[in-house]
């Protein structure tokens, strides 16, 4: 079997704290021998659960890449009992030219898990979480946001998983992570997603998002970094009480009917924004013919009642583009 050429350059399991790489040998025309350097840190004391804590899946989404480093350069190991793994950029090419998926291979880390040892640099990253560091973890916090094309109300997530008790500790744990919003995410499509591979391991899983519009807000930043405390303290990493960023208001995806698609090219004009409640038949959004004037828009009306917790960021749209979620309290 194909071993995965992925090597720390630090331990990831001797006490203290240690700032490294995970390097991924990469041979291209600049650089022969070259490699993709990936930044980890470590933090660990005594006796206690493992963290694996992911920013950068997507290279274009902020919040968690500053919250991960601000924990990186600020936790010591006597403030713990366990393990810390901190990865900010997870999906480090796309990080480094800010964009979704990997300029390398154009591969989406979010869509090709569990990876393979032998494939494209995007799906050697994705293998090595999957079969290296998600086995040695308790509990998995991957942040996302929007990225530049969405933008989103700020929440943690779960998912309704097969196995009622996982479920259920993995609900407490997005509860405990104490975003204004917490949600029972449903996905268009799981396979090959990171969630799907941590969740399938039994793992305690935790996900986000947090805003959007390719970059990231005081406060958006400051519920990332809040929340990851707050579930280190929920498992018993970190001591201290669990304190809140919000009312934690309980949203819910019920079904397909939460996903509102555009059906042409245009300019969109929102005519719901992020929280607000609508009710079913109402306009969430016209599009407006980006090549000529005097044409009546598409409107867009809402499948459900509900409130909008997602929204398409840029003013331009293009046909199959995600418009809007609505989410039900």
């Amino acid at each position: 079997m194909t071993a995965n050429p992925i090597s720390p350059t630090i331990p990831l399991d001797r006490p203290g704290k240690h700032h490294g790489f995970l390097r991924l040998p990469y041979s291209r025309n600049d650089s022969a021998w070259g490699s993709v350097m990936i930044p980890i840190t470590v933090i660990a004391n005594g006796q206690g659960p493992t963290a694996l804590l992911t920013g950068g899946n997507h290279g274009d989404e902020y919040e968690g890449p500053i919250a991960l480093q601000s924990l990186a350069w600020q936790i010591e190991p006597e403030q713990i009992s366990g393990r810390i793994i901190i990865v900010p950029y997870m999906n480090y090419p796309a990080f480094r030219a800010g964009t979704r998926v990997s300029p390398i291979d154009q591969v989406n880390m979010n869509r090709c898990f569990p990876g393979r040892p032998d494939g494209t640099v995007t799906q050697k990253i994705a293998h090595y979480f999957n079969d290296v560091l998600v086995p040695m973890s308790d509990v998995v916090l991957d942040y996302h946001s929007g990225g530049k094309t969405l933008d989103f109300l700020p929440y943690a997530a779960a998912h309704y998983l097969d196995d009622a008790e996982q479920q259920a500790a993995c609900v407490a744990a997005m509860q405990a992570f104490g975003a204004p919003y917490s949600m029972m995410m449903r996905e268009i499509d799981n396979v090959g997603m990171f969630d799907t591979a941590v969740e399938s391991q039994g793992k305690l899983f935790v996900t986000t998002e947090l805003g959007g519009g390719g970059t990231a807000t005081a406060r958006s930043a400051r519920i990332a970094t809040d929340g990851a405390l707050n579930l280190l303290r929920h498992v018993g990493i970190m001591s201290g009480p669990v304190a809140p960023s919000g009312d934690g208001v309980l949203l819910d995806m019920p079904g397909d009917d939460c996903f509102h698609f555009a059906t042409r090219d245009g300019l969109m004009q929102p005519l719901a924004d992020l929280g607000e409640a609508v009710t079913k038949g109402q306009p969430l959004a016209h599009i407006w013919p980006s090549d000529r004037s005097g044409v009546a828009p598409v409107e867009v009306l809402a499948n459900m009642d509900g409130i909008v917790a997602a929204r398409h960021f840029p003013g331009l749209i293009q046909t199959g583009d995600c418009l809007a979620v609505l989410a039900v309290t």
